[in-house]
């Protein structure tokens, strides 16, 4: 799997309100017309609250060290 970029992710989620959870982010970049490559990384998000969008960049930051 490539690595996830951050920068598009974020391009996805413009808008939303925060605190939010891994279930917002996903419906409101579904909405926003992400592809398939966005979705499914935020599908790995883990099940918690994020309080702002570097809380967002840094489980990405996760996700790329372990699939590496």
């Amino acid at each position: 799997m490539a690595e996830i970029n951050p920068i598009q992710v974020e391009k996805h989620l413009k808008g939303i309100d925060y605190p939010t959870s891994k279930d917002n982010l996903v419906k409101h970049a579904q909405q926003q017309g992400a592809d398939k490559e966005i979705m499914d990384a935020l599908q790995k998000l883990p099940d918690e609250t994020f309080n702002k969008p570097t809380d967002i960049t840094k489980a990405i930051g996760q996700i790329n060290r372990e699939s590496r």
